[in-house]
């Protein structure tokens, strides 16, 4: 039996299979170590989506090995499905998983293994699986808040940037029946849980599926199980439809008030080279009956710039359209060439300094916003979940410091808001009542 530590680098998604993995590593008898130096195993669950992200975890796994080199080292996610041969030669890596085989991770580490698995890579063609690959999840990986389910995989968009419907799959959607039990299961435990997928508005719409869609199955988790509150992590923009908008705004709380839906660009010409399905005013269009339907939700978007092509006029007309939506968050990403995608062979690069000046640009303008946002709530009462170390997010993703003492994580409590931090607010104080 092995003492394992599981770092997850990436989306939500990324980190729900991080969670599922351990619970299958719990299950058969490894346990899980509290700290990274104290593991005889470190399994590094990567992302592929950036160059930068590759590079982030190729240091990481140089450091790990310096500082822990008894340990092992597995390898899996995205950047192994895409790349295992490159992982391979790192130090300390004895195994590499790819997405197509990461559920038999436990299987890895038997006595028989060796005997059982000739060689260090196991990766196969990941666009040719149809099944939901993804082990139930039983606890949360060590989260004592918020714990993130996937119930979706895989991508059958065509974005010229991205990579990872080739490291993810074509979409696939977990069993509604899966997917109840094991929310009904993580309700017991847990205040909140996040739904989560590479494509989550997607989930349901395979061909031969179950005929059922995203609002389908969260109305009957709402039915049918005791879970407090849900949230969806991120959607895209033609997904959010008026029933699952419509659903949010009448479930009294148990949706969260959070609106995440990507955009890349706000200008046309830019999404038409990125082959996004949607163009700004439909995006436009689904922000505004979000807003009218959840008034005081937080809104937020993936935004990149410096996609190839961009000009001063096209990035000022996005910039433009991003200043009117309502978001109250942006995820703002410097475009980089991803070899294997189209974008990577197209003309028109845009100079990286003028790729890191839009940037600033942009968090500036999502910093004036939040800002903006945070200052409507001083003095009013946010519904919240406790989170660790003094810290709650309310149910439209706002950070909040809480002043009361004794407060545990992992409740669901109403705060009153006292006024603006630097990066979200603080709840207000009670003060003694002088007799």
């Amino acid at each position: 039996m092995r003492r394992y530590y599981i770092q997850n680098f990436g989306c939500r998604a990324t980190q729900a299979d991080g969670a599922a993995i351990s619970s299958q590593l719990s299950h058969v008898g490894h346990t899980e170590a509290a700290e990274r130096a104290d593991a005889d195993l470190v399994i590094f669950n990567t992302c592929t989506v950036t160059a930068a992200a590759d590079d982030d975890v190729r240091q990481t796994v140089r450091r790990v090995h310096r500082e822990n080199p008894a340990a092992e080292i597995l390898v899996t996610g995205c950047y192994a499905q895409r790349s295992p041969e490159e992982l391979r030669t790192l130090p300390g890596v004895r195994w590499v998983v790819g997405n197509s085989h990461k559920t038999q991770i436990p299987d890895l580490l038997t006595p028989l293994a060796t005997e059982e698995f000739h060689g260090e890579v196991l990766v196969g063609d990941i666009t040719q699986q149809r099944g939901f690959l993804s082990a139930p999840v039983e606890d949360a990986s060590g989260e004592r808040t918020r714990p993130n389910l996937k119930i979706q995989d895989g991508c059958n968009n065509q974005c010229s940037f991205c990579i990872i419907p080739s490291v993810r799959g074509v979409s696939r959607s977990a069993d509604a029946g899966d997917v109840l039990r094991q929310v009904a299961s993580l309700a017991g435990r847990y205040r909140e849980v996040v739904l989560s997928g590479i494509n989550l508005g997607r989930w349901g719409r395979e061909r031969g599926g179950p005929g059922l869609r995203l609002a389908d199955l969260v109305h009957r988790l709402l039915e049918e199980t005791a879970v407090e509150r849900l949230r969806l992590s991120s959607v895209e923009p033609m997904d959010f439809s008026d029933d699952v908008l419509e659903l949010m705004a009448s479930s009294r709380g148990r949706i969260a008030a959070h609106v995440h839906a990507p955009l890349q660009s706000g200008c046309d010409a830019t999404l038409k080279r990125m082959k996004r399905r949607y163009r700004s005013r439909h995006y436009a269009q689904r922000m505004e009956r979000a807003a009218s339907l959840l008034p005081d939700a937080g809104f937020g978007a993936d935004v990149m710039v410096g996609f190839p092509g961009e000009t001063d006029a096209e990035f000022e007309e996005s910039r433009r359209f991003i200043a009117a939506m309502p978001f109250t968050y942006l995820h703002v990403f410097t475009y980089s060439e991803r070899p294997g995608t189209p974008a990577a062979g197209y003309e028109g690069a845009v100079p990286v300094p003028v790729r890191k000046e839009r940037n600033r640009i942009l968090r500036e303008l999502a910093a004036e916003k939040n800002l903006a946002f945070r200052r409507r709530f001083a003095g009013r009462t946010l519904s919240v979940v406790t989170l660790e170390a003094g810290r709650a997010l309310s149910s439209n993703y706002l950070q909040i410091e809480l002043t009361q003492a004794g407060i545990k994580p992992n409740c669901l409590m109403d705060v009153e808001v006292g006024g603006v931090t630097a990066a979200g607010l603080r709840q207000r104080e009670a003060f003694p009542v002088l007799v």
